[in-house]
């Protein structure tokens, strides 16, 4: 049958894997680093790929293709939930998994401990799945990226307790609000905290992590913190 499918333009896909996460469906996998329609039939033409797309690679064309078939969509889903697979970018370092330390990990120079606080793996918000397992019951840390670099005591004050997601509006080029939307919409997140820089390419951040929280018909409290980049903070 003709119907209107999606296209992806080899040349221009950087092979960043945000549009085989947004793909619901699972019609998008990585293939020898690019993004590639994998089944005509798991695409449902209705494009949630093309705005996470950072690069413009996909369009929509018509041509033969075959029908959308929901039920293979729904079995391959529940086969996937029962595995631990890596995350669509292909690297092994990008596997969702929960951590927990037993000991010190790492030592001052006089040789007290320094405890790493962070308790989940992977922590760019392009990389985290939606519904991974440790957003239940979650307080959600949104960090910008140089944060953790220019307070001191970011672990300690920020990390400890929450699951934490970071990310630059201005380097990955991506609207992070539709990603954080379905994470606050479909997980029981119970408090978002926005950590971002005084420097107003920050405001992105602060602004997609608002946008979500408003568009997932949630009320959850809230709070933004800003640092200096003198590393102070100052609200």
């Amino acid at each position: 049958m003709i119907r209107k499918i999606i296209h992806i333009d080899e040349e221009k896909c950087n092979g960043c894997g945000v549009c085989a996460e947004a793909c619901h469906e699972g019609a998008i996998g990585m293939v020898n680093g690019k993004a590639k329609l994998l089944r005509d039939d798991y695409c449902d033409g209705l494009g949630d790929c093309l705005p996470a797309c950072p690069t413009g690679a996909i369009t929509f064309t018509e041509r033969e293709a075959a029908a959308y078939n929901e039920a293979a969509v729904l079995a391959n889903k529940q086969q996937k939930a029962t595995q631990s697979a890596p995350l669509p970018c292909g690297c092994p370092g990008s596997q969702s998994r929960s951590l927990h330390r037993e000991e010190e990990v790492c030592r001052r120079e006089d040789d007290t401990p320094i405890a790493s606080q962070l308790s989940q793996w992977p922590v760019q918000i392009k990389l985290v799945p939606v519904n991974a397992p440790y957003f239940d019951g979650a307080k959600l840390l949104i960090a910008a990226d140089c944060s953790a670099y220019a307070y001191g005591d970011f672990h300690r004050r920020f990390i400890k307790g929450h699951i934490t997601l970071v990310g630059c509006p201005k380097l990955d080029g991506v609207d992070y609000s539709q990603k954080l939307t379905e994470i606050i919409r479909n997980n029981d997140i119970q408090s978002v905290t926005i950590v971002r820089m005084e420097v107003p390419c920050c405001g992105g951040l602060e602004q997609a992590a608002k946008q979500a929280l408003q568009n997932s018909g949630k009320f959850i409290p809230w709070q933004v913190v800003t640092i200096s980049t003198d590393g102070r903070i100052l609200e």
